[in-house]
Order: structure tokens, then sequence, then C-alpha cells
């Protein structure tokens, strides 16, 4: 068995509800639950949402739209009559103080051995190339790297 709708039917409801009409006996549930709803709030110091009737059938239907109030920005809190007691250290200098932006000096290679260049061995890996002294311009060693990478 499928889940598919069958022709011509679809999902989507295109009507429109109608807005249901107050009776007085609605009217007077509203009331009550209104009274006990302020009563509640007051009651909780939430004076703000406390609301009159129309109010109050608009915020049980959905439709209510509350106050909006001002900011009110607060000053940092303070204690009172205090005050600080140590006397506030100088910081202390020196030459050999901590230096985070400094320049890091070039590095240089001051081997005995001569580099020629760089092989790549497998993937990443990085291999330097020397000359030695039977061979003068590396390329017996390049060489063997690259017959040594394809086998």
């Amino acid at each position: 068995m499928t889940m598919h709708l069958a022709r011509g039917l679809t999902t989507i409801n295109t009507k429109k509800r109608k807005k249901a009409k107050l009776t007085l006996t609605k009217i007077s549930k509203y009331q009550e639950q209104m009274k006990i709803h302020n009563k509640e709030m007051k009651r909780l110091g939430c004076h703000n949402l406390v609301m009159n009737l129309q109010e109050y059938i608009d915020y049980c239907q959905g439709n209510y739209k509350p106050k909006s109030t001002p900011t009110v920005t607060k000053a940092p809190w303070q204690q009172e009559g205090y005050t600080r007691t140590t006397d506030p250290v100088p910081s202390h200098n020196s030459e050999h103080s901590f230096a985070p932006a400094t320049k890091k000096e070039a590095m240089q290679y001051t081997g005995e051995r001569k580099l020629v260049g760089i092989a790549m061995m497998h993937k990443s890996n990085l291999v330097p190339v020397f000359a030695d002294d039977d061979d003068k311009t590396g390329s017996k060693q390049a060489t063997e790297i690259a017959q040594m990478r394809r086998n």
C-alpha cells in the first residue's frame, strides 16, 4: 500500500476559517478567567501583564500584542562608603623583559654538506637532497629518490 494521495486531491486547505462570534456566556467566562489572571499577575508582581477584557480575549485567541515597555538602564552596583586601602604598585621595566612582538631571525643552513634542493618521497614527506663529494650536483641522490617513489 502506498502513501500517495488520490488523483485530484491536495493537502493544502484553502478555506478561510470564520471567526467565532462571542456570545454572552463566552464573554462572562472570559471575564471570570481575566479576574483570576489579573489577580495572579498582581500577586506575582507582574503589573505590566494585567489586561482589560478585550486584551484578555485577544490573548486567549492568540491575537494579543504585548505593550512595549521602555528600557531602563541601571547604573552598575557600587558599595556605599568603600575605598581602596592599598597603594598601587608600579610595573617593573627591564631590558630583559618579555617582548612578544619581536621579529624572529631568519633560519639559515650552516651544515658542512651542500643542500641542493628538496625532493618529495611520498605524498607530503619532503626529503632534503645534498651534494656529496662524488656527486657535486646531487643528481644521483635525486634520481634514487625518484626511482624509490615509483617502485
